[in-house]
This record gives C-alpha cells, structure tokens and sequence, in this order.
C-alpha cells in the first residue's frame, strides 16, 4: 500500500496545517510520484479552505500510524 502523505494549511491561517494522507492499494511509488499532483489538486477543488504546503509519497507503514 502506498501513501500520499501532504501538509494541507488553512488559507486564512498559513500557520494551522494538518497532516493527511491519501491511500493506494494498486500503485507503485513511481506512478504515485506521478500523479499526485493531479490528485492534490481533485483534493484541493473540494477542501477549498486550504492549501497542500508539501507532500510525499512512501510505502504505508502499518506502525506508524494512529489508532
């Protein structure tokens, strides 16, 4: 499983930003590298209050994650 991990900021508060994540199951990380940015921007046209600061994409690592 791939994850596309980004930093989204409120427009109005540059300083509040939230980590999120987008998730992949049939994706290699080239191609996830490939189409972020269009996927950023379809996640960017409905959450209209915020901007992506920076964004990555890595393995999905079952351990690292919140319960």
């Amino acid at each position: 499983m791939i994850e596309l991990l980004f930093l989204a900021c409120l427009n109005a508060s540059p300083g509040i930003c939230e980590e999120r994540s987008l998730l992949f199951t049939d994706i290699t990380p080239m191609t996830c590298l490939m189409g972020a940015q269009p996927e950023l921007a379809r996640w960017s046209e409905s959450h209209a209050r915020w901007h992506v600061a920076k964004w990555s994409c890595r393995p999905l690592r079952p351990d690292r994650r919140d319960a």
